[in-house]
């Protein structure tokens, strides 16, 4: 369904963030970007959500390459959820509803409004309906923000680490529902995610940066202890426990 091709990136010419990167994704699955600091994970999502712009590079979507759409039918293929949550003194609904900004000639009609409700419901994010957003807590903007691209009701769904501003359930439940959606809605999802063990538990694809350029990529052959400690310079253990595969790190470890 998503494939990237040749995509290069620099804010300078001595300073490549991004050296020919490709890839390709199925619907109804989650690809994990993975890599250290400064490896180009964010500048990656970036760059497929049109927020900076690529040197070169296709992102096609069942042959259709986002980069040269309109910024309003990109927008309706394609929602990002940036690392900073968002604030502001608008009530949470409000703020969810700003995802059916796409398709609002304008008003909302009684179709935005409902799939502003689900997208809330489905992120527990309803008993706050009417509060501000500059009264939740991190964690909570964060489902907001997450809550507001799926009411976009987008093919791809780009995510910066979702997860960092939530606590260990709150981390769970919301990779747990947008493993769930992807697979329900046939939505092809990339989060960046510093967590290996978020990773390998949630997604089924896993995209290695380092040094700017893909390391490795492909499903559960390449989340291996050799590829992470590569990547990493670190030693780590993968292990199964009650049949969930953990990764098990050893920083103390000299490399």
């Amino acid at each position: 369904m998503l494939e990237v091709s040749g995509m290069n990136f620099g804010y300078t010419s001595s300073r490549r963030i991004l050296q020919d990167v490709s890839f390709s994704t199925d619907a109804g699955e989650i690809l994990a970007v993975l890599g250290n600091n400064g490896a180009g994970k964010s500048t990656l999502v970036k760059c497929m959500d049109r927020v900076l712009t690529p040197e070169t590079g296709r992102v096609l979507v069942d042959g259709q390459d986002l980069l040269e759409l309109t910024r309003r039918e990109h927008a309706r293929i394609c929602a990002y959820v940036p690392q900073s949550p968002p604030s502001g003194s608008q009530t949470v609904f409000d703020a969810v509803l700003l995802g059916r900004r796409p398709y609002i000639s304008w008003d909302a009609t009684a179709h935005d409004k409902l799939v502003t409700e689900q997208a809330m419901e489905l992120l527990g994010l309803s008993c706050y309906a009417m509060r501000r957003v500059d009264e939740l807590s991190g964690g909570e903007r964060q489902k907001v923000a997450i809550a507001r691209a799926l009411a976009q009701e987008p093919r791809v769904l780009l995510l910066d680490e979702p997860t960092s501003s939530l606590d260990p359930k709150a981390q769970h439940e919301t990779m747990q529902t947008v493993r769930d959606i992807a697979r329900e809605k046939g939505i092809c999802a990339i989060a960046v995610l510093h967590d290996l063990n978020l990773a390998i538990r949630y997604c089924e694809r896993f995209l290695f940066l380092h040094d700017s350029r893909v390391f490795a990529c492909g499903r559960r052959e390449v989340m291996t202890a050799e590829n992470i400690e590569e990547v990493y310079r670190m030693h780590a253990h993968i292990i199964e426990y009650m049949g969930i595969p953990v990764v098990v790190p050893f920083p103390e470890i000299n490399f």
